[in-house]
């Protein structure tokens, strides 16, 4: 690729992320209980419902929300040298977002799933660094959250040799916790613990002939034989992705120097093998095309996104070897496109379609649909999957300025 094609291509695709991001913050945000300072999304747009301290909110989407915030944060730095002297416009947003997070989850971070903690742990993380990478002094409220959810994070327990508990009840231990756990004390420099969970994971939750990771194993009781729930989610394969990537050779493991490097790349090719779909995106001349699997809309919604982030990162990482690079950022890119030929314009709701303002862009569920078979227009639309979407075009832009 020329210098003129890659500067081109990666406008456009930051263009492309910057739409989403737009479309997504104005249609779904707003002020928790009017209260400025704070910012949270509701779950569908439109809403019809008032919302109370006790409708749902989905603390795990906000989540993902958050770590989206930053990606438009990075994005909006790229090339920026000199400590700025104030938040970007986005990071503000994350710092809003955080306060309305803590004000809607009842003055605190904590809640009962160590998966929902974890989340929100890594885009604190990410937002922290940024933060004080641009300006020079942290974010105080992901210092709170890293603060109260570290230590939440730290609390596991040895059954079944290992592993991270789903929830405070502690009889379940999934790899939707332990991954992101993994990738969290990696991140915070703890690679011991962190090669440890991932360790028990490959131990514990691998299936070797699909070469992914199941979902997870229930404590047995007394007496009893531990049982595995054998179901595959896209998610669960990108985070450890992502905790094999930021180990590197640095997790002490015992299967040889470059054994997280390894593993990585064999879970790329088998994402590749066992995690794709091929589509004709509906309505355009396009060819046939491998994308990845979605998983419908509800939680299922993010699933796709949050294992794209993570090839996103693989596409970009010299240390793979070129072939595995090829194929996470062919992925990446593809899934990207085939989601952005199936977006929908529309007026923002409430104003009529001859206003002025831009209209706001609808994102399909699954990448090759179009947008109106997903939501028919005048049908709400869930925030997941358009924050899923939002993750890949994202990710599509750091594979295309990284390459």
């Amino acid at each position: 690729m020329s210098d003129q094609e890659k500067t081109g291509g990666s406008a456009s695709s930051a263009a492309r992320a910057n739409a989403a991001a737009e479309s997504v913050t104005t249609s779904f945000g707003h002020e928790p209980l009017g209260i400025r300072g704070a910012w949270l999304a509701w779950v569908q747009d439109p809403h019809h419902r008032p919302q109370l301290p006790w409708s749902e909110w989905h603390y795990w989407w906000q989540a993902h929300l958050l770590d989206c915030l930053v990606d438009a944060a990075e994005r909006e730095a790229e090339g920026a040298d000199a400590v700025q002297s104030g938040l970007s416009p986005w990071l503000a947003l994350a710092q809003r977002h955080l306060r309305g997070i803590r004000l809607r989850n009842f003055g605190r971070f904590p809640n009962m799933f160590f998966d929902d903690m974890a989340w929100l742990a890594l885009a604190s993380q990410r937002a922290e660094a940024l933060a004080r990478r641009l300006t020079g002094h942290g974010l105080p409220p992901a210092e709170t959250a890293l603060r109260e959810l570290g230590r939440r994070l730290l609390a596991g327990e040895d059954e079944l040799g290992g592993g991270m508990f789903w929830n405070t009840r502690r009889q379940y231990k999934n790899t939707a916790t332990t991954g992101p756990g993994a990738l969290f004390f990696a991140r915070a420099g703890d690679h011991e613990r962190a090669q440890s969970l991932v360790d028990w994971l490959y131990e514990t939750l691998f299936d070797p002939e699909q070469g992914l990771f199941l979902d997870g194993i229930h404590v047995p009781n007394k007496g009893q034989e531990p049982s595995v729930t054998r179901d595959i989610w896209a998610y669960n394969q990108g985070t450890v992705l992502g905790a094999l990537l930021e180990l590197g050779t640095k997790g002490g493991d015992t299967g040889g120097e470059n054994a997280n490097l390894e593993r990585a790349a064999a879970l790329v090719d088998a994402v590749d093998r066992e995690l794709t779909v091929v589509v004709a995106p509906t309505g355009t001349e396009k060819a046939e095309t491998r994308v990845l699997k979605a998983h419908g809309g509800g939680d299922g919604g993010l699933f796709m996104g949050i294992l794209a982030r993570y090839l996103g990162l693989a596409a970009i990482d010299s240390r793979l070897p070129e072939s595995t690079r090829a194929t996470a950022g062919r992925l990446v890119r593809d899934t990207a496109e085939a989601l952005w030929l199936g977006r929908d314009a529309r007026p923002e709701h409430g104003r009529h379609p001859s206003s002025q303002k831009q209209p706001h862009l609808v994102f399909p569920a699954h990448p090759g649909e179009l947008a109106s078979s997903s939501y028919p227009p005048g049908q709400p639309v869930e925030l997941c999957t358009q924050v899923q979407a939002w993750t890949v075009l994202e990710a599509a832009h750091r594979v295309t300025k990284g390459n």
